[in-house]
C-alpha cells in the first residue's frame, strides 16, 4: 500500500473539531508564492496550484523514469496547503480577498532532494507544456502552533479562528504570527466535488508560550 501522509501523519492531517496544541516537525515541500484573490478564475492562485500539482506527479511517477531517487517508495501525493497573510492584517481578514500574500504548498517526502527537485521542476515544464520555473523547494519548521479541523465553507473561518483564539486565552498561550511564522490552512476537500457545507480544512497558526 502507497504510504499516505494523512493517514501515517493523523496529528497533523486529522485533528479533532476542537482546538489542540501539536509542535509541528520540520518539513520540505514544493512552494509558489503569490498574492491576490484565490477565487478569480485564471488567477494567479489557480495557476500556482497547477504549477505544484505537476510538479508533485512528476516526482510521484518518477520511478517509471530514468531518474531514480534514493531512498524511494510509492506514495499518495499529500493534500494542497497555503500560508496566508495581509499587510497590516493579524490572521486573515476574508472580507478582502484581493490583498491576500500566499504561499501554496504540497509537502514533499524526505526522501526528494533539492536535485530530484530540480530535475522534476524542469521535466514538469517540459512533458506538461507549463512553465514550473516558479517552483521552489521550501523548508519550513512551524513549532508550536494550535490547531483544528474546520467543516464548511472557508468564509466561515473566522468563527473557527475565534474558538481557537479563546483556548489559547483560557491556557496560556497568545498567537505568535509573523513574517516568518504564518497562517495555515490544508485542504482536505476538493471544492469542485464536495459541498461547502462539508468542507473539511485543517486551521493551524503558530503560538507561543505566556
Amino acid at each position: 500500500m502507497a504510504f499516505d501522509f494523512k493517514r501515517e501523519y493523523k496529528e497533523y492531517y486529522m485533528p479533532k473539531s476542537k482546538p489542540q496544541i501539536v509542535d509541528v516537525p520540520k518539513a520540505n515541500y514544493i512552494a509558489v508564492r503569490g498574492k491576490g484573490d484565490p477565487n478569480e478564475e485564471g488567477g494567479a492562485y489557480r495557476q500556482a496550484i497547477g504549477i505544484l500539482y505537476a510538479v508533485a506527479y512528476t516526482l510521484k511517477m518518477s520511478y517509471k523514469t530514468d531518474h531514480k531517487i534514493e531512498g524511494f517508495f510509492e506514495y499518495v501525493v499529500p493534500p494542497l496547503e497555503g500560508f496566508w497573510w495581509q499587510e497590516n492584517v493579524v490572521g486573515v481578514d476574508h472580507s478582502d480577498k484581493s490583498t491576500f500574500q500566499w504561499i501554496s504548498v504540497i509537502r514533499l517526502p524526505d526522501f526528494v532532494t533539492e536535485d530530484d527537485f530540480k530535475w522534476a521542476v524542469e521535466t514538469a515544464t517540459r512533458k506538461k507544456k507549463i512553465d514550473c520555473s516558479s517552483a521552489e523547494y521550501l523548508t519550513i519548521d512551524e513549532g508550536l502552533c494550535v490547531q483544528m479541523m474546520h467543516i464548511g465553507p472557508y468564509d466561515n473561518e473566522p468563527a473557527s479562528v475565534a474558538i481557537m483564539d479563546a483556548f489559547l486565552e483560557e491556557n496560556g498561550y497568545a498567537k505568535d504570527i509573523n513574517e516568518n511564522r504564518l497562517h495555515h490552512e490544508i485542504y482536505l476537500s476538493d471544492p469542485r466535488k464536495v459541498a461547502a457545507g462539508k468542507q473539511k480544512t485543517v486551521i493551524r497558526y503558530p503560538i507561543k508560550k505566556l
